[in-house]
């Protein structure tokens, strides 16, 4: 039964896309038809995805070299990321002092847009790999404390009231009752910020790192025209390295939290 419940979400997601490709090949071929025999410039705005897909299988071998960088640092950062936001999650649930301290200055390191705050970091750094592990880290604490902090603060009060009535110490309710309690919400931020770790290490490799998918999609710009099929390759690329981020999140979240609600009705309906 889960066997068929797993094909009738594949043929789903299957569907979905290709009704997207669909969709995405008339609009080019409307746009392309609407600016006449200039081809190139309709191209740069909404390409053919057959000809964009034809520039991903040419250039197979560097996009995946290339991908793999930008994964790999983004990657590092999101672990480091999370681990800070997760302990001051943890900090300022045990801390009232604490949270009125460092909430503050969360909230205001986003203040801060990314876009503003990546050439700064390279250029004081002149070190691409740190730059993009610490862009990912930024990007990724912030949404991993909000939301484990408030996966934290969830328990009922009758159960922190059982926890007590069995003489529990404070370290037993952390580690029986909230910890677990928490990792709903510090999936959800996880989930959030694993993309945009993806996004914040490109964003670094756009300011002139030596390589990374962002670099092959600022050379390709470079050509103009001529290799605008090579540029919207990187696009899709970096789009799937997100998704890629995303999905290795919530499958270790199937195996961590498998008591959340929408897991549950899942194996229900199977």
């Amino acid at each position: 039964m889960k066997e068929r419940s797993n094909r009738r979400d594949t043929r789903w997601i299957l569907c979905w896309a290709g009704g997207l490709l669909l969709l995405w090949e008339a609009c080019a071929w409307l746009l392309h038809q609407s600016s006449g025999p200039a081809g190139a410039p309709a191209a740069s705005k909404l390409p053919y995805p057959h000809l964009v897909l034809a520039a991903i299988a040419a250039g197979g071998p560097e996009l995946a070299g290339q991908g793999a960088v930008t994964f790999g640092n983004a990657a590092l950062g999101f672990a480091a990321g999370a681990l800070i936001g997760y302990l001051l999650a943890i900090g300022m649930s045990l801390s009232r002092t604490a949270e009125r301290i460092f909430a503050p200055y969360a909230v205001a390191s986003q203040m801060v847009p990314i876009i503003g705050l990546a050439p700064i970091v390279y250029g004081i750094l002149h070190q691409a790999e740190t730059a993009r592990v610490l862009m990912a880290a930024y990007v990724t604490f912030f949404p991993v404390t909000v939301h484990a902090l408030r996966g934290l603060k969830s328990v009922q009060p009758g159960q922190l009231e059982l926890m007590r009535s069995l003489a529990a110490s404070r370290w037993v309710t952390y580690r029986k009752l909230i910890l677990p309690a928490a990792l709903p919400g510090l999936f959800t931020g996880l989930k959030i910020a694993a993309p945009l770790a993806i996004t914040a290490s490109v964003v670094v490799e756009l300011m002139g790192a030596p390589d990374g998918i962002g670099v092959l999609m600022v050379s390709s710009l470079y050509y103009g025209s001529a290799q605008v099929y090579t540029f919207w390759s990187t696009v899709i690329v970096s789009m799937g390295i997100g998704l890629g981020a995303y999905g290795i999140v919530s499958w270790i979240e199937r195996r961590a939290a498998p008591w959340q609600p929408e897991f549950r009705a899942r194996r229900g309906s199977s």
